[in-house]
């Protein structure tokens, strides 16, 4: 049986936190999710081991007892043994009375399609198959805690001011989730009692950038550009926003890198769809690049009359 190295799965040191953790998790199961390569059999091989990697290594109790495997197993390898010469019967049934933690990987194996290896079978759900024992379906089920499950979600800016929704595959289900209007990066979205032992799943939200605003919290942000002579007179110009242009009004004399807010122009508040955040309009003044002779003269005037 091959010895999986779960930390180098993940891309992570082995004295990871679990922040660092479940941001190398999401970042390649948004990756080589089968949504976003369909057809892609090494992609798909890739997101089952990440998920199983992540299954481990997010939960404290099955990633104490993987790390006293390779302990272990280093160091096997260090007195010149292999993964063919292990011995993963005497190990597994030594750890198996020391109250480990012990899961039903047919309850969870295909969550999101994806099955877990003989590995993984083996020193989590007793011996897998070609090393005898007794399968987990047949012993006594002890209580397990149901845990939660995430699955990473990117959606589109509009997506996330005017709301979505995402068709969650479990198995042969297909469950359609709203994703609220408001939700950021970071937003968890609870699809309750769909996983295993009637688990919990999350959606976890990740908001793709727009090259339009700038998003800080509920607040947008966007660059203006005003011509020099509506920057010194006075006058409107037009802003987009999520919901449309407005015409904004321009002082006499506005600066350089002025901010002039527009309420309730920016994105809906979470939960709140009828509330909204402001939006904030910077000044860039755009200065001519050619001045006729008659307007250099004037500029020189002006020029002239302020000194």
């Amino acid at each position: 049986m091959e010895y999986k190295d779960y930390y180098k799965i993940l891309g992570v040191e082995r004295n990871a936190t679990e922040d660092e953790i479940k941001k190398a998790y999401r970042k390649l199961a948004m990756k080589y999710h089968p949504d976003r390569n369909p057809g892609n059999k090494s992609a798909e091989d890739k997101f089952k081991e990440i998920n199983e990697a992540n299954e481990v290594l997010s939960d404290s109790q099955k990633r104490a007892r993987y790390n006293q495997l390779g302990e272990s197993y280093t160091q096997w390898q260090q007195r010149g043994g292999n993964a063919t010469n292990f011995n993963w019967e005497d190990w597994i049934s030594q750890k198996q009375g020391g109250g480990g933690a012990r899961v039903d990987v047919n309850d969870i194996g295909d969550i999101f399609g994806t099955g877990f290896s003989d590995f993984f079978s083996a020193i989590f759900s007793g011996a897998p198959s070609g090393f005898g024992g007794t399968s987990r379906r047949t012993q006594t089920r002890r209580a397990v805690q149901p845990r939660n499950y995430e699955q990473p979600v990117k959606i589109r800016f509009m997506e996330a001011f005017e709301g979505a929704s995402r068709v969650l595959q479990l198995n042969d289900r297909k469950i359609e989730v709203k994703i609220p209007a408001g939700s950021k990066t970071g937003t968890r979205v609870r699809v309750p009692g769909v996983g295993p032992n009637q688990s919990d799943v999350y959606l976890v939200v990740e908001v793709e950038n727009d090259n339009r605003f700038e998003r800080q919290e509920d607040d947008l942000y966007v660059d203006v550009q005003v011509d020099l002579y509506t920057a010194v007179l006075g006058g409107q110009v037009k802003v987009g926003t999520p919901k449309g242009d407005v015409m904004l009004s321009i002082p006499v004399g506005t600066q350089p890198g002025r901010i002039i807010r527009l309420a309730g122009r920016g994105m809906p508040l979470l939960r709140k769809p009828n509330q909204f955040g402001d939006l904030y309009a910077r000044i860039k003044v755009r200065l001519p690049s050619q001045l006729s002779v008659n307007q250099k003269s004037l500029f020189e005037q002006l020029r002239d009359s302020k000194d």
